[in-house]
């Protein structure tokens, strides 16, 4: 059962509990301030805050997310903002994990399921409240389906039972289905002051709903993900996509095997994990393909090594949104071949900036990985202008949109937005 289609069914069985759980989250909020709220009062801002009025002054800002122990997309992005805002003479900004570190004496019932969950949330309730009041602005990771409850929705009410203002940063490509099934994720995005999302897939699902949103694009660190022609290309094959259903990396093996056919001596990384782990590795062995390693998940700060021992990206997702791991190949010279879903034609346009395969084909996604390994004028057209897509992406771009959009929440003026769609 898709994620999608879990969520249906228990919405269809909790519709009326739902309708409420926005009250019933105040209330709990409501307890944890009252509890813990008499500190708060004289609590000075972390960064010597003094006026919201003041333009020039150092800007708190709380960014609720993933820790780097829920290893993806998210905890990643958010990693890399942290670390570009480190030592900002405009922002001081520090993580609130959405996963916070149980007491030791609890964590041994919090590797049981469903302890986890409820262990997870009341020690997240209370962080947040002790968090938020110190920031000037609350920047949100958002998520799809039970996470989008379990992380994003307490973080606003506590954020606006705090008087916080809130920028909401949705990342899931599943939005579609998500904003589809969800009154509660409509009604909690249109409730906060600002909506940001990394991609213009994403700003049009958005506006199908009448919600408005602000593309700022994930950021790309170039000096480590660093470009390098391909010459020769090699059919070396590299994919960082986590071994879950709807990255169908199935696919990508599938694929990879007529590769195979033409180039014995080819090589396939994988580089992620899941829970398809077992049943990818045995559809390796089923075709009985060589050179395919599974590498295991990489920490941020190692990834860039696959990108610079390899030659060409692919990956296979059935449903995504902007996924960093395109723009990592990008930056590294690596030619890209992807399936057009969701938001991967908005950041590549095909025969532009890499080569599109329509969803679940690895026939033509094969077809187009023996393309560029017969064409290298091709692959350096490609390589060339999927670089230049970067240049929108660097932090020193970002950064400044990030800065305005804080600071507009605070003074109320509206950040106009500028284009990151590769031309």
């Amino acid at each position: 059962m898709s994620a999608g289609d879990f969520f249906l069914s228990s919405d269809k069985k909790l519709r009326a509990t739902l309708q409420f759980l926005p009250e019933t989250y105040i209330f709990i909020g409501k307890i944890y301030i009252a509890i813990l709220g008499v500190s708060f009062a004289a609590r000075p801002h972390a960064f010597g805050m003094s006026s919201q009025s003041d333009s020039h002054a150092k800007l708190a800002v709380a960014i609720v997310a993933p820790s780097l122990s829920i290893l993806g997309g998210q905890a990643v992005q958010a990693r890399r903002l942290l670390d570009a805002w480190a030592g900002d003479p405009d922002i001081g900004a520090w993580l609130v994990p959405i996963n916070p570190e149980p007491p030791a004496w609890i964590r041994g019932l919090a590797r049981i399921k469903y302890a986890r969950t409820i262990i997870t949330q009341l020690n997240y309730w209370p962080l947040l409240v002790r968090e938020l009041s110190r920031a000037d602005v609350v920047h949100v990771f958002s998520a799809s389906y039970w996470s989008f409850l379990l992380a994003p929705l307490p973080a606003v009410i506590v954020a606006r039972l705090l008087g916080r203002p809130v920028v909401m940063n949705y990342r899931s490509g599943e939005a579609p289905d998500h904003l589809r099934r969800s009154a509660v994720a409509r009604a909690t995005l249109r409730s906060v002051d600002r909506n940001v999302v990394p991609s213009r897939f994403l700003q049009e699902v958005f506006a199908g709903y009448g919600i408005e949103a602000t593309v700022v694009p994930n950021i790309i660190d170039r000096e480590r993900f660093r470009f390098a022609p391909r010459r020769p290309l090699r059919p070396r094959l590299l994919s960082t996509r986590n071994f879950e259903s709807l990255y169908n990396v199935a696919c990508t093996l599938r694929a990879f095997a007529r590769v195979q056919q033409r180039y014995p001596d080819a090589t396939l990384t994988l580089v992620g994990g899941g829970s398809e782990q077992a049943a990818l590795e045995e559809l390796s062995r089923s075709l009985h393909l060589s050179g395919v390693t599974f590498a295991g998940r990489a920490a941020p700060h190692e990834i860039w090594r696959y990108y610079a021992e390899n030659d060409i990206y692919v990956q296979t997702p059935d449903i995504d949104n902007m996924p960093s791991s395109v723009i990592e190949a990008f930056s590294s010279g690596l030619p890209v071949v992807s399936t057009g879903v969701g938001g991967v034609p908005a950041m590549l346009t095909d025969g532009v900036h890499g080569l599109l395969a329509p969803a679940n084909d690895d026939e033509r996604v094969a077809e187009h990985v023996l393309r560029l390994l017969e064409d290298p004028e091709l692959t350096d057209q490609l390589t060339r202008n999927a670089y230049a897509v970067t240049d929108g992406l660097v932090w020193a771009r970002v950064r400044d949109q990030w800065v305005a959009l804080y600071r507009g929440l605070l003074t109320g003026r509206v950040v106009e937005e500028p284009s990151v769609r590769p031309t």
